[in-house]
């Protein structure tokens, strides 16, 4: 099923170097006062129930420094004899645990990565990290990720110690260093850029095998499998996002999970799903019939859409507002609903962010930054105005139109009842103008129509 869809997926890019991971914990440190101690901890695996545990994924800052995937792993950075050194707590090498859990690389594999100048136990980061803290007078932390760290760095910050006292040593202050690194990651390296564009070549290719499916007896579910069965088939780690496969009323639904239901002939399926690869996210939406063709009212809606989401990707432009892409696409979408007859208000008044008639059938934003979070850090409007994009920065549009007649608050046109449409692209900023990083998703609808059920 998946080898004819993948036979053309380009190969895997080569891994990131210990140079990447270098240079970003260089800039990241740039500008630091030299009596900082930065702390950047993994999160802690969660039980799922009993003994079983969640898929376990480390936070994307850890990622984004220092590449390390494995649990129970901190890094830090100290200035050291006129330079930053990093250090890397990790699960040391246990035989026992290997054989129920899997080979770990220990401080061995840490420190023969290059990545660190120094590799430690993770049952010794209280000792190792005490005369750190001793030592300095701020510390780096985002608090809330590792209670047992927080617990540590509050005790040497409100401590009183009669040492302290005599020679004013220790911390005074904890900084976040989360807007920091937000601004870092925000702008994508060329390195990052292949990643991602590899994962929204697997993504794409997931899409399609899902598209042919045979159409009789579907249920949510089962295009759902495909699907992220495809993300691992693909070389991925798995979804980016749990996966939203919603038919007919579902699809009106914005954030609809369940996936458990019939899907009948002539529904429309709107499937959200992307893949993660070494952390870093793809997000595809694409919206088609159960059936392989659209009926009139849904190509009406389609085309309204699909109309809008090339409006919003033709304002990502270096330069131009962030929020460019979303006023493009409403101005798109209200025009095309007061032709149908959906809005009777003017362009102006359907367009009121209180009053107009468009908030009844879009009512979310037109896309968010993307990379190791599929919502990637990074503030929009800095001081109240749209950022402007630059060169590296990746963000989604993903324009929708949602008639569902379930809703109580609204009366939805027969013509358009339950029918919801989304197409949603991962769009890279460059100075040359938009990349749609997973153009090889088919969305026309004669594609579509072309591919559903081969």
């Amino acid at each position: 099923m998946y080898s004819e869809v993948f036979e053309d997926l380009p190969p895997a890019p080569a891994p990131f170097s210990a140079g990447e991971f270098k240079a970003r914990q260089k800039r990241f440190t740039s500008g630091l006062s030299t009596e900082t101690l930065v702390l950047i901890p993994s999160p802690e695996e969660r039980v799922h129930s009993n003994d079983v545990h969640y898929r376990y994924r480390t936070s994307s800052d850890l990622l984004y420094l220092t590449g390390w995937e494995d649990p129970d792993a901190t890094a830090y950075a100290v200035h050291r004899n006129g330079s930053w050194s990093w250090g890397l707590f990790v699960q040391p090498k246990d035989t026992l645990m290997e054989i129920w859990e899997g080979r770990r690389p220990g401080m061995e594999g840490a420190q023969s990565s290059g990545v660190v100048d120094i590799a430690h136990n993770a049952l010794d980061r209280t000792s190792v990290l005490e005369p750190l803290l001793d030592s300095c007078k701020v510390v780096m932390l985002r608090r809330g990720i590792d209670s047992a760290l927080d617990a540590l760095v509050d005790a040497h910050v409100l401590g009183r110690s009669r040492a302290r006292q005599r020679h004013g040593t220790g911390p005074i202050s904890i900084e976040d260093p989360s807007e920091r690194l937000a601004e870092l990651r925000l702008r994508k390296s060329a390195a990052e850029i292949e990643w991602m564009r590899h994962a929204s070549n697997i993504s794409a290719r997931a899409h399609v095998a899902a598209m042919r499916l045979p159409h009789h007896g579907l249920n949510e579910r089962h295009l759902q499998a495909v699907i992220e069965g495809a993300f691992v088939y693909g070389g991925a780690n798995g979804w980016a996002y749990p996966s939203i496969v919603g038919c007919g009323e579902n699809a009106t639904i914005l954030h609809y999970t369940v996936n458990n239901a019939t899907c009948e002939h002539g529904d429309v399926v709107l499937i959200d799903a992307g893949a993660e690869v070494h952390g870093y996210a793809s997000d595809i939406t694409r919206s088609w019939p159960i059936g392989g063709r659209f009926s009139d009212a849904q190509r009406e809606i389609y085309d309204i859409v699909l109309a809008a989401q090339e409006a919003a990707i033709a304002e990502c432009i270096v330069g131009r507002p962030s929020d460019g892409p979303h006023t493009a696409a409403r101005r798109v979408l209200a025009e095309g609903l007061i032709s149908l007859g959906v809005i009777d208000q003017t362009l102006e008044e359907a367009l009121d962010m209180e009053h107009g008639q468009l908030l009844q059938w879009y009512m979310h934003g037109t896309g968010h930054w993307l990379g190791l979070d599929v919502h990637d850090v990074g503030v929009y409007s800095p001081g109240g105005k749209a950022r402007p994009f630059e060169q590296g920065m990746v963000i989604t549009v993903e324009p929708g139109l949602y008639f569902g007649a379930w809703r109580p608050d609204v009366t939805c046109p027969e013509r358009y009842a339950n029918i919801g449409i989304r197409i949603e692209d991962d769009v890279l900023i460059t100075d040359e103008g938009p990349v749609v990083l997973t153009s090889d998703c088919p969305k026309t609808i004669e594609d579509i129509e072309a591919i559903m059920g081969s």
